[in-house]
């Protein structure tokens, strides 16, 4: 197997050939159309100045000008930093500064938002990036153009000179729980990880795969790009999902895979246009967030087209998967848990001292693998945080293993808060809400109270055309759940506070009720 995004791009260009790879509006690039284009960015790429292990900004939302962009730069031996497009200037500059980036490619007017001037500006107390070249992806004729002085020759040679173990990107972590972090993610294992991954989930050759998390996360570019391109999946990319924009592709061109966080899910579920499209080339679909609810499954497989609804968890840090459900796994199985490990993942639970615990006994969950990134960018003291002397990746996320090896994720450690000394998972209190026929998301806090020091709220969506009560909320959930775990307040809301891919920012939620 090809262990470099280089070599496996042009393994997949003598595979595939002729087959469809990209389809983005007008655009169409077939594998072959592919490769040539990335070929002819790497040259420009290397006529700028860049190379083996430099490296590079990648700022822009999901198109196939990111996709030729990205292969272009590995081909080119670069490393890519990609970039939140929700970021504003002072937060890039802060990471490309960090990684000491040599050129940054922006998608300039992207959300009325200039990229280009952002990445640019000074006098705010940020970094500034000095005179770095900025290329305006929307318009790199010139660029591209410029690659005529590289010969072709110069190009391939750049790309297989890229080893397994070169870092492919860094990727930054979300921040939602504090400064981000730049996780080094090699070329070799997490192409390796996702070849697995891709034969678990069941992707097929000429699958057309609706890529809607972002590029720069974990989960559209290994689970979504790279998973595509491995196997002759055409990618359909969204650059910003929305639920009938998401069917109308569905239908136009006969999507077949899908993954992305619940809420995406629960928007094509709520839809009241959803009868209105031909939904019925839905093959396979993944989801995961560190609490998948119970409750979204259950609808997703019953009232989506789906042959196979899994469920999976990861993070950065371990390149986006750890664990998966497989073909054949029951509905409960998939429905309350995020499966077993990968092959070559290990797993296990501890308590606060460090001791393993035995099936059920929830504690920290730990990862250990050649998945597991090998630190955090120039950062040793946090990455001595979360990778222990013996490999073990500390998730931060509460879970329990049974007798198979299935995985239960029951919450995050810093989300957790006690009620007059008693302690609180709101994630079981937003699983017993969820059941609610009126309730479409959750998302579950602990207040302050000055009896009790904290009390949980709860903030709820309703589903479409209901109007559920503060007072039928609590008592749905005093029915359900010992009294300290019953929200004292429910406000409801039209959404909830996400970041870029998908997770509830309830530092946002905390932030107001303080």
């Amino acid at each position: 197997m090809e262990r470099t995004v280089p070599r496996m791009l042009l393994a997949s260009a003598a595979r595939f050939g002729d087959a469809l790879a990209v389809i983005d509006g007008d655009t169409t690039l077939t594998y072959r159309q592919l490769t040539q284009q990335a070929l002819r960015f790497a040259r420009a790429a290397i006529n700028l100045g860049i190379r083996r292990g430099d490296r590079v900004g990648l700022w822009a939302p999901n198109s196939y000008r990111w996709i030729v962009a990205s292969l272009g730069l590995h081909c080119a031996g670069a490393t890519v930093v990609p970039a939140n497009t929700r970021y504003r200037s002072i937060e890039a500059r802060e990471i490309f500064a960090r990684v000491r980036v040599n050129a940054v490619f922006v998608d300039d007017g992207f959300l009325g938002y200039r990229y280009v001037d952002a990445v640019r500006a000074t006098g705010d107390g940020a970094p500034s990036l000095g005179d770095i070249p900025v290329i305006d992806m929307m318009k790199w004729d010139d660029f591209l153009a410029s690659g005529a002085a590289v010969s072709e020759e110069t190009a391939l040679a750049a790309a297989e000179a890229v080893g397994p173990g070169d870092l492919a990107e860094v990727i930054f972590t979300s921040g939602t729980t504090g400064r981000p972090k730049g996780v080094m993610i090699p070329h070799g294992p997490s192409l390796d990880l996702y070849t697995d991954y891709s034969r678990i989930w069941g992707l097929r050759e000429g699958d057309r795969y609706l890529v809607s998390l972002p590029f720069f996360h974990t989960g559209g570019n290994k689970a979504g790009m790279i998973a595509s391109l491995m196997n002759g999946l055409a990618i359909v990319p969204m650059a910003v999902f929305d639920a009938d924009e998401a069917m109308r592709l569905i239908q136009q061109h006969r999507v077949s895979v899908m993954n992305g966080s619940p809420t995406i899910y629960y928007s094509l579920l709520e839809s009241p246009r959803r009868r209105e499209f031909d939904l019925s080339s839905l093959r396979v679909a993944a989801t995961g967030a560190a609490v998948v609810p119970v409750a979204l499954v259950e609808r997703a497989r019953t009232e989506l087209p789906f042959e196979h609804f899994i469920t999976a968890y990861g993070m950065t840090e371990c390149f986006g998967t750890a664990t998966m459900c497989r073909w054949g796994d029951s509905k409960e199985t998939i429905a309350n848990t995020n499966g077993r490990a990968l092959p070559g993942v290990e797993l296990r639970v501890v308590d606060r001292d460090g001791t393993v615990l035995g099936p059920g006994e929830p504690g920290e969950i730990h990862i250990r693998g050649a998945n597991v990134t090998p630190g955090y960018w120039e950062d040793p003291v946090a990455t001595a945080e979360t990778i222990d002397a013996d490999g073990w990746l500390h998730s931060g996320d509460i879970g329990t293993l049974d007798a198979e090896g299935n995985l239960k994720i029951t919450d995050r450690l810093k989300d957790l808060f006690f009620v007059g000394g008693f302690n609180v998972s709101p994630a079981e209190v937003e699983q017993a809400l969820a059941h609610h026929p009126a309730v479409a998301e959750v998302a579950v806090i602990g207040v302050a109270d000055e009896r009790l020091g904290e009390v949980p709220k709860a903030y709820v969506v309703p589903r479409l055309n209901t109007q559920p009560t503060q007072e039928e909320i609590i008592t749905w959930a005093r029915d359900r759940l010992a009294n300290f775990k019953v929200p004292r307040v429910v406000e409801f809301v039209e959404t909830l506070p996400r970041n870029a891919s998908g997770k509830v920012l309830k530092t946002q939620l905390r932030a107001v009720n303080r």
